[in-house]
């Protein structure tokens, strides 16, 4: 294929891709199958690799992320992102739709639900998206553009090719991604996320855009903050023209003339918020005439034309039944609340979290006890207050023994937790297979919670080791296989023996170490064997190690039970040596920034050449920036690195460097 052909195929694809995305993703009407998208996209992404010169702005390559920043560049907004005056009653609405129409005659509100989320400026030139940013403190925010190119619902080229325009919207996490966040959180002993906001704004501050993608976070637009290119008189009329150009707005938004009206609409609102797919913690009540906005005018803080109506926290008052204690994958001893069912935010709560025993002191919690508990943020529950003590009440004391194992429980002297020492307590064995099996570990496929619960059962595996060890015989016998399903989890063990090393280590389980400090220890020590000789000093010096993730490692390798796991994972062959290919440090010390699209390499393949020659690819411009490698269309990090004075290289004499 030509390169003329190359382009009128990518172009129909892009073309193609990007509507269909805008059905799925914003209008929740798709036209083909998830398959007939997933074939279409395997195409363009063979020929932008063929042919990288040809790769689009709009591309849906972008959606997957991959960017790795060491910090966000600063934005100064154009147009100030306010906040909103809160009221909590309706006697307050009432008043300030009084206040506006003593100075506005007949005037329409615009209520519309208000979205529980983090806050964004989306910038377009030309229809084309060039920049995102977080509000900040509405005056300056951050560069987080990379990470907003992976949120499906946000439009990379506009319908019509407006010269400048920036919207507002909220980007949140839908509910059904949240509780898989925190599921696997919580699998992890990992702090859950409390709420969807929460882990909203903490995914979207990912400095690696590619944990953000996995996030699958959402938006909705809610306000033009300037445009070019189009009259717009209402605020009506503007997320009208919203959804004309692609976004995915507010759902419905409604314009009434009296508080009554207004009134209704709020507790029209309120009765499903907790049947919605995502959170909301109130209703805005906006003037729609932009004209008269302006006359009106703000105060210091909030302008005198719109208010937030909170909606007031759920909370109800229930008897604690009993204090049950749950053993996690790192021996953590949670204590769990079960109470009377009560109903809260759309579900039955029957159990809450109590975290650990400083907080059960605190809240002078006891079994029979009337407590009054919450969702926070609908979602989690929680928890508040001892409203009423139980007579002949007695304090909860946690026992000396592992519940499920009877091992001696332990005091963590670094955290308010207590912990079961014994790494061969079946409750830490069970949740350690589920996570070193997990997506995000060794990606065995088909070894899911309920597979490893019957394997343990039947005495065929007791650690990770065992898996290993597997025969098709051995499955074929357990209710849950048959001959396929057998070959296939014996297939799938087989092929994580191939797994880059940064994930075995993940897998491995070691308290602190998550997926991007199992990375940095591979990448520092380059093999297993490395790992488990390198003293505490030596891992500390790791960007982004402190001392007690340092000596979590080392504590870890030194345990017995550790030593003889990882003997046995290396007799079967798994692999120990990490595959980061160096091939001499010519770049060391020396700091990259990549900018534009490149002749002939792509990013990664650019960054991985830095790398093989000991160098460091940093997602943003500084005075400690020691080059950029700029192609076309780069934008403000040319810029940036222009004004600093930043030597500026071309792909060519990149390159020559690395002849």
């Amino acid at each position: 294929m030509d390169v003329i052909d190359a382009k009128k195929e990518i172009d129909s694809l892009v073309e193609e891709l990007n509507y269909h995305a805008h059905r799925y993703y914003v209008l929740d009407d798709p036209q083909i199958s998830d398959y007939d998208y997933d074939m279409k996209n395997r195409r363009l992404k063979e020929l932008e690799e063929q042919f990288p010169e040809l790769v689009r702005a709009d591309s849906p390559s972008f959606r997957v992320g991959g960017e790795t920043l060491s910090t966000f560049e600063k934005v100064t907004h154009t147009v100030q992102m306010g906040s909103l005056q809160d009221v909590f009653s309706f006697e307050e609405v009432e008043s300030f739709i009084s206040r506006v129409k003593e100075s506005v005659p007949n005037p329409q509100f615009c209520v519309e639900a208000k979205i529980d989320g983090l806050s964004v400026s989306l910038e377009y030139e030309n229809g084309m998206f060039v920049r995102g940013s977080t509000r900040g403190d509405g005056f300056v925010g951050e560069d987080v553009t990379a990470n907003l190119k992976t949120v499906k619902s946000i439009p990379l080229k506009l319908s019509k090719e407006l010269p400048s325009i920036e919207v507002r919207g909220e980007v949140y996490m839908p509910m059904k991604s949240f509780l898989q966040v925190v599921a696997e959180q919580e699998s992890n002993d990992e702090q859950p996320f409390k709420n969807p906001r929460n882990a909203a704004a903490g995914s979207l501050r990912q400095k690696n855009s590619s944990i953000t993608a996995k996030r699958n976070l959402d938006i909705f637009c809610f306000n033009i903050q300037r445009i070019e290119g189009e009259e717009i008189t209402s605020h009506k009329q503007s997320l009208d023209l919203l959804g004309k150009l692609g976004f995915k707005t507010i759902p419905d938004y409604a314009c009434f003339d009296t508080s009554e009206k207004i009134i209704n609409r709020i507790k029209e609102i309120g009765e499903k918020r907790f049947s919605l797919p995502f959170d909301i913690d109130g209703v805005v009540i906006k003037l729609d005439d932009l004209a008269k906005r302006e006359e009106l005018g703000s105060t210091a803080k909030y302008p005198r034309w719109a208010v937030a109506y909170k909606f007031p926290p759920e909370e109800k008052d229930t008897k604690l039944l009993d204090i049950e204690l749950n053993v996690g994958r790192t021996g953590a001893v949670t204590p769990v609340a079960v109470f009377e069912p009560v109903f809260l935010a759309g579900t039955s709560v029957s159990r809450a979290t109590l975290h650990n025993k400083d907080f059960i002191a605190e809240k002078n919690i006891s079994i029979g006890d009337t407590i009054r508990v919450r969702k926070a943020g609908d979602i989690i529950p929680e928890v508040l207050c001892v409203v009423q003590k139980a007579d002949d009440t007695k304090q909860f004391c946690f026992p000396e023994r592992c519940p499920v194992c009877g091992a001696r429980l332990e005091v963590s002297l670094e955290e308010a937790a207590i912990r079961c020492p014994n790494m061969a307590c079946p409750a830490q064995q069970h949740r350690g297979i589920v996570h070193f099996a997990s997506k995000n570990a060794m990606d065995i496929d088909g070894l899911g919670p309920a597979i490893v619960d019957a394997l343990l059962k039947s005495g065929l595996i007791h650690s990770i080791a065992d898996l290993y060890e597997l025969k098709f015989e051995d499955l074929i016998t357990l209710d849950n296989f048959k001959d396929k399903s057998a070959n296939n989890l014996i297939k799938a063990i087989e092929n994580s023996k191939l797994n880059s090393l940064d994930r075995l280590v993940f897998g491995l389980g070691i308290r602190n170490i998550g997926q991007a400090s199992a990375k940095l220890l591979c990448e520092k020590f380059g093999s297993l064997d490395a790992i488990i000789n390198a003293d505490a000093a030596e891992i500390s010096q790791i960007e982004g190690f402190g001392d007690i993730m340092a000596q979590s490692v080392v504590s870890a390798f030194k345990e017995p039970h550790f030593i003889e796991l990882v003997g046995r994972l290396k007799s079967y062959g798994l692999n120990t040596e990490y595959q980061k290919k160096t091939v001499d440090l010519r770049f060391s010390g020396l700091t990259f920034v990549l900018t534009g699209t490149l002749p002939t390499l792509k990013r990664d393949e650019a960054k991985a050449i830095i790398e093989s020659f000991g160098g460091k690819a940093s997602g943003s411009v500084s005075k400690k920036t020691d080059y950029v490698l700029a192609g076309e269309e780069a934008g403000g990090k040319l810029t940036k690195a222009q004004q600093l004075g930043v030597k500026i290289i071309t792909e060519e004499e990149f390159l020559e460097m690395t002849e």
